[in-house]
């Protein structure tokens, strides 16, 4: 009787068992992919090199391909969509851009241009519609920072804000746009390698900062966290490692439960270098890289290998669960789940 009393309990566990898969949407596109922004089930936008955009509004059956006229060689790291009508592009290195679009892709506006030799953007990140962040590699050892509050025509550069100096071959990573990430409220937390690996912490819009250190692979210039994610003002992970070595995971991912201020390593890792990671609910997280994607059900605590496709981007819908990957070749690849 204890038996059957048994199984009747962890039936419906078993049953409830998710599976996972990735299927292609577009393949085959002359860009490498490192901007992704999934606005809804519908909408969604890349960016990558070839100064190439791409959008769909169709939930990714059909995708429309545009190059800024003018900034066709530009590699476009970062995208950040409003809508299938609005979104701003980022142009990391001399000269960087950013740009903006308010008619779906057909024309771009420059609102902002930097020529310094050592100018390098990393990573864009919004707390609501109109307020925004960018930071970028350290000049003269200070790391940039550029702000907005009107849904980006213009940037106020902030990297005076920052009182520390970022130590020699600390820097950030741009495989992704998603070394930065912010929640609604002005937090933000902005993730540094290389030979050092921090966590530099803002409550208010980037006004003040704090620095957590962040003991995730480091030491090289290929290494550190790649990619953060955070479901809330508490809880986070941040995944890397050393993309020279992508099938290796000494210590590729981490989990917090502070804010960032302390970071441990979970039961079972990744499976190798990760470039980007993202939260799909309070258990659910997926992270992926060149070497393959991992999904986790129990908080970033145990990762399972669900394929050794290459991405370098992963993004959950803002609103609705489209959950979207995007890689070299043009590479755009939906994950079902199935039960």
């Amino acid at each position: 009787m204890k038996k059957i009393i048994w199984c009747l309990l962890v039936a419906p566990f078993f049953c409830a068992a998710q599976s996972y898969s990735i299927k292609p949407l577009n393949e085959h596109t002359k860009t490498s992919l490192r901007g992704l922004s999934v606005v809804s089930d519908q909408v969604a936008w890349v960016s990558g090199s070839n100064g190439s955009v791409g959008k769909t509004t169709d939930g990714g059956k059909s995708w429309t391909w545009v190059k800024p006229k003018g900034y066709e060689k530009i590699d476009f790291r970062d995208i950040e969509a409003f809508n299938d009508k609005q979104a701003i592009i980022v142009g990391i290195a001399s000269p960087a851009y950013i740009l903006k679009t308010i008619d779906g892709g057909e024309t771009w506006t420059e609102n902002y241009k930097n020529v310094d030799s050592a100018i390098f953007l990393d990573g864009l990140s919004f707390w609501d519609k109109n307020k925004g962040i960018i930071f970028g590699d350290p000049i003269n050892d200070k790391m940039q920072l550029l702000k907005t509050v009107d849904a980006g025509k213009a940037w106020e550069d902030i990297s005076s804000n920052l009182k520390v100096s970022l130590a020699k071959g600390e820097a950030g990573f741009a495989a992704s746009g998603t070394t930065i990430k912010t929640l609604p409220g002005g937090k933000t937390w902005i993730a540094t390698g290389g030979t050092v690996s921090n966590i530099y912490f803002s409550s208010d819009y980037g006004q003040t900062w704090q620095v957590f250190k962040c003991p995730i692979l480091q030491g090289e210039g290929s290494t550190g966290p790649f990619s953060i994610d955070f479901y809330n003002e508490k809880t986070g992970v941040t995944v890397g490692g050393n993309y020279l070595k992508d099938k290796e995971n000494p210590n590729n991912v981490l989990l917090t439960n502070d804010g960032g201020k302390t970071w441990k390593k979970p039961i079972l890792p990744v499976s190798g270098f990760r470039s980007a990671v993202t939260y799909i609910n309070a258990k659910t997280v997926i992270a992926t890289g060149t070497s393959g994607t991992d999904i986790s059900t129990d908080g970033g605590q145990n990762w399972k290998h669900i394929s050794d496709q290459s991405f370098n981007a992963v993004q959950k819908a803002k609103k609705g669960t489209q959950i979207l990957l995007a890689g070299e070749k043009g590479n755009i690849y939906q994950l079902e789940v199935s039960k």
